[in-house]
């Protein structure tokens, strides 16, 4: 009878465009979705490694997805005094196998976006076109460096979207949304006239 050993988890830090976050990359998959957590109480809630890591007191924003986690920290701290804590810590926390994000939280997220979004006749054509595009061409490039950027609304020409992860009070932000994003989704969807973001 032979026994499978598991491969040794791997761990490894990625800068991202944002000075105040950083990505903890492993070998395993932690979480097929996105799972973007500002408050503790909401992470108490619904992630027990978010919750874990905002019990460090330099934590400010836990971002969740695929195989990263993106940790954004106070701005009084530097990443060198914090770094090896947080790899150590993450790198544990995926060993011991112990739940990333509870059962639920996809379907609860649907529910908070749902929520905000009642769109009716040209309006629902034009959101699934935005939409579309963010998920083909931005979210893609932005996962890359940690971040996501999501949908979360459409009114009077107007596209707001909710910044997170490493995205989340990134400076180069503002130039990715406006001549990027904005853009883009002005040539491929005439109707939208601006673009402006809210932090997640």
């Amino acid at each position: 009878m032979t026994t499978k050993t598991k491969s040794p988890v791997m761990l490894y830090t990625e800068q991202t465009p944002n000075p105040e976050s950083l990505k903890f990359v492993t070998n395993r998959m932690l979480y097929e979705g996105t799972a973007d957590f500002q408050e503790s109480e909401v992470a108490e809630e619904w992630s027990p490694l978010a919750k874990e890591l905002f019990d460090l007191p330099y934590v400010k924003g836990v971002y969740i997805c695929n195989n990263f986690v993106t940790v954004t920290k106070e701005p009084n701290f530097n990443w060198e005094d914090l770094m090896l804590n947080l790899k150590n810590q993450i790198k544990s926390y995926v060993e011991e196998e112990k739940p990333i994000v509870n059962e639920g939280y996809e379907e609860v997220k649907k529910k908070w976006e749902m929520e905000n979004e009642e769109f009716s006749g040209d309006d629902a054509d034009i959101v699934v076109k935005i939409k579309d595009m963010l998920k083909t061409y931005v979210q893609p490039a932005v996962e890359m460096d940690g971040g996501n950027i999501e949908f979360k609304g459409f009114e009077n020409g107007v596209v707001t979207l909710v910044m997170q992860g490493a995205c989340s009070g990134c400076p180069a932000s503002s130039v990715t949304l406006k001549s990027g994003i904005e853009g883009m989704l002005k040539r491929m969807v005439p109707q939208v006239k601006e673009v402006v973001a809210e932090m997640g």
